[in-house]
């Protein structure tokens, strides 16, 4: 027997259900990233956007359309991170602008709903690229629309609209060169059919399994790091137990409360990652004895998304490092309250927020005068939410905000339309480099549309170049590249690979280096020394002796330096 319209209950059920299915198939859908660097995040953006909505979708007992509409619009407009989140969001946006006063869905309203999601989500996007998300979702709406016309029957209008999604998905690496070259499918189209299967599952009824997925990946790897761990030797492995945990709170966790948390943690592991939002806290510990710490977590509520994996087992010594590089971070970030304005300090004229990893980054922004430190990049894309309580935050009457990430840039702008009580501004900046000489040509004393036009004029004389290293073997930008080759990326891919970080950076930079090219600045990472920075310095400098160049410490992870040529 045919279904032929929904109640707000099933609908609620559809969604959760494809925020799950995506969040078992996050990691699959990182590794279609089509650069082989180690921070392949669009599964981990859309699925942080879905569930930021799910939480608000999940507390609601008896909804209404309406009720629905605000908690999937809304959550999803909060939590958005990078450009594949923030398109996500605009597409449940549009989606609910059309279901929010019906008494039933129906496939009128499937259609139309589909049709206001695409609308939505394509004026999001300045200069919307064919072969992405935005094309996946159009060819979805359109066979919904097609086939609303023929029947009303539901499971038909679903399952055709569907499988056309799956058909233009496939045809994405034909829209997108760089996709075919890589071998792969549009990441965020991707995340898109796996959000709508897993709701077309619950539609029917099915009981769903949320974990079976084939990795495309040939061997088992590390996703966050991209780094195979099957051969590496532990001995040194101190704390032997990763373990990670969501608790569902239940009891007050205020800042006095987090740091005795972290505290204790500290106190039988180390590699601590914790992250407080609002109704859950994510925790992640290397410690020689898991049961202490969950036993600790069980005083503040329940836990859920449990996870213990016994590293000397796995030979994850890799692992180890990057984790510690999480914690660094995520102890930087409690550095992010020595910017706080104090609510007694008079408003200012104008302030500053910057997107910013590693703390001699930091500290260089700092020193430029930056009012609010994001701590964020390519692997921790900050969330539109992040970015609000940032704005709050600066006591100015302008704000500035400096993404410095293309997958930020989006995210930025969703934020600057829903303030009110502020004027914000989105220099869209896309490296560090071009984020420090758009700081550097703020002038106090100019309008903000002169200041806007000069900053960004300025950040886009930058050359930016990027070495890190590659996560599998790929052809890509006319390289033969295989896993764990180090790769020097500039504005438009990669222009050099090789076997030795040296070489290959100065390889880079002298891709970069013109004949107008008269400062050459290095930011050296986690990773590297500072005698490592210099030597490259040096050799480049008996090279080009009309070309200055400097050395920075910028602790940043995964990318073994930043350089900007200027």
């Amino acid at each position: 027997m045919s279904r032929t319209s929904l109640d707000c209950q099933t609908v609620k059920r559809m969604f959760l259900a494809g925020a799950q299915n995506l969040e078992a198939k996050k990691e699959w859908i990182n590794e279609l990233n089509v650069f082989p660097v180690p921070d392949g995040d669009t599964g981990t953006n859309m699925t942080l956007t879905i569930l930021s909505a799910a939480k608000e979708v999940s507390s609601l007992t008896e909804p209404t359309f309406e009720t629905l509409a605000k908690a999937i619009s809304s959550g999803s407009l909060r939590g958005a991170r990078g450009n594949s989140g923030v398109i996500l969001s605009q597409l449940f946006r549009g989606f609910t602008k059309e279901i929010k006063e019906v008494e039933a869905v129906d496939g009128r309203v499937i259609a139309r709903s589909f049709e206001r999601a695409v609308e939505t989500a394509y004026k999001a996007v300045m200069k919307p690229k064919e072969g992405t998300i935005l094309t996946v979702a159009k060819g979805v709406a359109d066979k919904a629309v097609e086939m609303a016309k023929k029947t009303d029957d539901l499971d038909i209008i679903f399952k055709e609209a569907i499988e056309y999604g799956d058909y233009v998905l496939s045809q994405t690496p034909e829209m997108l060169p760089v996709l075919k070259q890589a071998g792969v499918v549009d990441s965020g189209g991707q995340g898109l059919m796996q959000v709508l299967k897993g709701a077309y599952d619950a539609f029917l009824g099915k009981e769903i399994d949320l974990t079976s997925y084939e990795s495309t990946s040939s061997k088992q790897k590390n996703i966050s790091s991209g780094v195979d761990t099957s051969d590496i030797d532990t001995a040194d492995i101190k704390f032997g137990y990763c373990t990670e945990f969501i608790i569902m709170l239940e009891k007050n966790f205020d800042d006095n409360e987090e740091r005795n948390f972290k505290a204790y943690l500290e106190s039988i592991g180390d590699s601590l990652v914790v992250v407080a939002d609002d109704d859950i806290v994510k925790v992640h510990v290397h410690t020689n004895d898991p049961g202490l710490a969950i036993q600790k977590a069980l005083t503040y509520g329940s836990l859920t998304k449990m996870k213990i994996d016994n590293m000397r087992e796995e030979h994850n010594e890799r692992l180890i490092k990057d984790a510690e590089k999480k914690a660094a971070e995520q102890k930087a970030s409690d550095s992010e309250k020595e910017t706080e304005v104090k609510a007694d300090e008079p408003r200012k004229e104008y302030g500053f927020i910057s997107v910013s990893v590693g703390e001699g980054i930091n500290e260089i922004f700092k020193g430029l005068g930056v009012d609010y430190i994001i701590e964020g990049g390519q692997t921790m894309n900050p969330s539109t939410e992040d970015l609000l309580n940032a704005i709050d935050k600066v006591n100015a009457d302008t704000v500035y905000i400096f993404p410095n990430n293309s997958n930020i840039i989006l995210a930025a702008n969703q934020a600057e339309t829903l303030v009110e009580d502020k004027k914000v501004v989105v220099i869209p900046s896309k490296t560090i480099p071009q984020g420090i000489t758009a700081i550097i040509n703020f002038i106090p004393e100019k309008s903000i549309e002169d200041n806007t036009n000069d900053m960004i004029e300025e950040m886009n004389r930058v050359k930016t170049g990027q070495v890190t290293y590659a996560v599998r073997d790929t052809e890509i930008d006319g390289f033969t590249i295989k896993e764990n080759d180090v790769m020097g990326i500039g504005d438009s891919g990669i222009v050099a690979v090789g076997t030795d970080i040296k070489s290959t950076t100065v390889d880079m930079i002298d891709k970069l280096i013109d004949e107008e090219s008269e400062l050459i600045s290095i930011y050296y990472g986690a990773d590297v020394t500072e005698e490592d920075a210099n030597a490259i310095a040096e050799e480049l400098s008996a090279k080009y002796t009309t070309v200055e160049f400097e050395v920075n410490y910028g602790g940043q992870p995964i990318y073994y330096y930043l350089v900007s040529v200027e």
